[in-house]
Formats: structure tokens, sequence, C-alpha cells
């Protein structure tokens, strides 16, 4: 007889892989696919810190037994709650060891594609192997809703890409490159290829760089005028945290916009000094055009200020963010996504991140347009596992066992 799984997750970032502790610690039967912060590991580039302060950069366990605290004293590294920046390396070390406690279930194939079968889905991983799952998550993270403007379209080949697309930043050393981009993960990824020896330059719509300020002792007044949170500090900061709820009823474009808008991506201090020293930023520059001259791509900007300014470069990188589009996830097909009704590109959710299809829940950021800013951080996870993990344990039906070598629900 075989066993369909209570929960299949989708995903083995801190979302997934948080979400899976919670299940395994209420009696589910659960399967998790993925690579343990493949993301994390392979999208950004090495050398970053986060942006996150050490206490908001926790994966969850239902105990609270193993923080990024926790990993960094046993192992001998440097933790502050505050003040001091999480390597991306230690993050991402932590991670993988809180898969290996929590989750040592997890299998790191791919799912090729997910179907519905009667009461239950069917997943079809990438060997050709098949798994029955009475509810799945998708917990697959930002990796493919990268964004790149329609204006790139005319450089062709290996000149273009994301920055999404770099880990090992080393090959850039000696090249001409542009960054389009005045957020975190352009002026970032600038600052770390300026260090390693490439030429870059930074063009950015806005009319200047909005900084972190570094952490520094604040007052008790200031405290009060602006507290902190796991997203930063101010009362709206604040209140994302403590009310996803409540932003879940608030009207749709509403909600939209506040995700969109609110937190937007700030480079960290920690960049500055190299930024302002040594790479050049073009700002207040309105993506145009591109064209390909040789073996080298020509971008064009509309500038504020009047007139036009082109810049060449030997390799141009788009980091211009991520738009959530569930047609995006391959391994979603065609039916389901005939069935699942959207706000706008993202899926509708209920209270409990279930989609229209019964059965199939979203959590991380394909969730924020419902739950808001919380849900784009790792900080999240903790709010989405606990909820989620509840609903999914008061809810799920009794373990359906189906006949051998059927897929179908007896």
């Amino acid at each position: 007889m075989q066993r369909m799984t209570d929960v299949a997750i989708i995903g083995a970032g801190p979302y997934g892989l948080s979400l899976a502790a919670h299940l395994v610690a209420r009696g589910l039967s659960i399967r998790v696919f993925g690579q343990p912060m493949h993301t994390w590991r392979t999208g950004m580039p090495e050398g970053m810190v986060l942006k996150s302060e050490g206490f908001a950069s926790n994966l969850w366990d239902p105990e609270g037994s193993f923080t990024l605290r926790d990993y960094c004293s046993d192992h001998g590294l440097p933790y502050k709650d505050s003040g001091l920046p999480v390597p991306l390396q230690t993050f991402c070390d932590y991670g993988v060891a809180f898969q290996k406690r929590f989750v040592p279930m997890l299998d790191e194939r791919l799912v090729d594609k997910l179907e519905r079968n009667g009461d239950g889905f069917v997943l079809h991983l990438h060997d050709g192997e098949t798994v029955a799952a009475a509810r799945v998550v998708i917990a697959a993270g930002i990796r493919k809703f990268y964004d790149i403007p329609p204006e790139l379209d005319e450089i062709t080949g290996p000149l273009l890409s994301h920055s999404a697309d770099h880990h090992h930043l080393d090959p850039f050393s000696g090249r001409k490159v542009l960054i389009i981009g005045g957020g975190a993960s352009g002026v970032g990824m600038a600052a770390l290829m300026s260090q390693r020896g490439a030429h870059v330059t930074v063009a950015a719509r806005r009319p200047r760089i909005s900084w972190c300020d570094p952490p520094r002792p604040r007052s008790v007044l200031e405290r009060i005028k602006e507290p902190e949170s796991g997203l930063g500090t101010g009362w709206r900061s604040m209140a994302c945290v403590v009310a996803p709820t409540v932003f879940y009823r608030m009207p749709r474009d509403f909600r939209h916009l506040v995700v969109r808008k609110h937190l937007g991506a700030a480079p960290g201090w920690t960049s500055r000094d190299e930024i302002e020293k040594n790479v050049p930023v073009l700002l207040g520059a309105r993506l145009s055009r591109s064209a390909m001259r040789g073996d080298v791509a020509a971008v064009t900007f509309k500038m504020d200020e009047g007139g036009e300014r082109t810049i060449e470069a030997e390799h141009v990188i788009a980091a211009t963010g991520y738009r959530v589009n569930m047609h995006r996830l391959p391994f979603l097909n065609d039916d389901l996504l005939a069935t699942m009704d959207m706000e706008y590109t993202s899926a509708t959710l209920s209270p409990y991140f279930e989609t229209s299809v019964p059965g199939l829940f979203v959590v991380g950021t394909a969730a924020a347009n419902s739950f808001g800013p919380l849900l784009r951080f790792a900080y999240g996870a903790g709010f989405a596992s606990r909820r989620l993990s509840q609903h999914l344990h008061r809810t799920m039906p009794k373990r359906i066992v189906a006949p051998a070598g059927s897929l179908a629900p007896a």
C-alpha cells in the first residue's frame, strides 16, 4: 500500500525549512523538496552581509531552540543581536545546519510538475519518480521572479544577466561592468565587484542613493518614536510585524502599494565607503534603450537633468528586483494556473495562505501581497510557519492509503 504524505513542501529556504520543522513537531507526515538555502547560496554575491540584524536572521523551530545566536556560539563565530552585520556565508551555513537538525529527510530533487489528482496532488520529480500528497505548500522563494526590463532586450548572448545570476564575482575582475539599479542588490554587488578589481558603473533612476544608516545607540525617546522590529525601525514596520492578519483585510490596491513602496531596496551602510570612493554612480538615469556595438553592450538613459547618456560595458547586470508572477513557476501546470484566482499575477490567498486551488498553499515573497512586507523577508517565516502549521494540523483529513501502484486516493 502506498501512503499519501500529509504535506509536501516545494522549497528548502528559510520558509520551507521553518514550516517543515513546525509540521514535524505536530506529527504530520511531510516530504520536502529542494536544495537547502539554494537561492542564498547561489543567487547572492559571495562576501555580502545581510541587511537584517542578527536577531532578525533566524530560522524558526517551534521551541526557538536553534537561533543564529546559538549557531554562532556553537561555532565560535562573532554575533550581536544588532550592530554587527551577519555575513552571508554564516547565514547559509546556519540554514544548512538547521536543515540537518530539523529536516534531515530533505529530498534535494527538483519538482518538475505539480498536478491535481482527486482530492490530492501528484508531484513529478526530475528523475521521473512521482509522489502523492494531500496538501502542497509552495515555498519556492524569489529566484524565478527576477525582472529584467524590456528596454534591455537588444542585448544578446552572455552580455546581459540579472543580479540573481551571480554568486562568484572574481570572473568580473578587470572587466567593464554596468549595473542598473540603485537598491541593495545592485549597489552592494557593485561594491563587492569593485573590491575584486572590476571597473563598475552604477545607474539608478533615483536622484540619490538612500543609504541605510549604520547602527548607533538610541535614546529612550528615539526608541519610542521609532521602535525597532525585525523589519527595522519605525511604527509602520512594527505594524507590518505584529499585524499581518490586519494587513490581509486591507483593500487589494492598498496592500499591493504598501508591499511595493514600504522598505524599498535601500543599500546597506557597509557598501557606502567603497561606492563613494571607487564606483561612478549615474543618478536620475531612466532606462531608455539598448544596443549591441560589436562585442560590447550600449545602454542609453534619459537623464532627469535633460538629454541622454549612453554607457558601454562588457557586461550589463540588471539589479532590477523581482516581480511575483505565479506563471513563472515552471512546476505549475496550465490546469492549476487556470483555476487559480489571481491578484494581478500573484495568487489570491485565504487567511491561512491557501490558494483558490483547495489544498495548495503559498508562503514567502509570493504571499507578501496578501500579508504585507513581513513576508518579503526571512523574518516572516516565523509568522507563516506558526499560522500555517496550526491550520494544517487542525484541518488535515485522515491519512489516505492508496492501492499499490496507484496515485489516486482510495
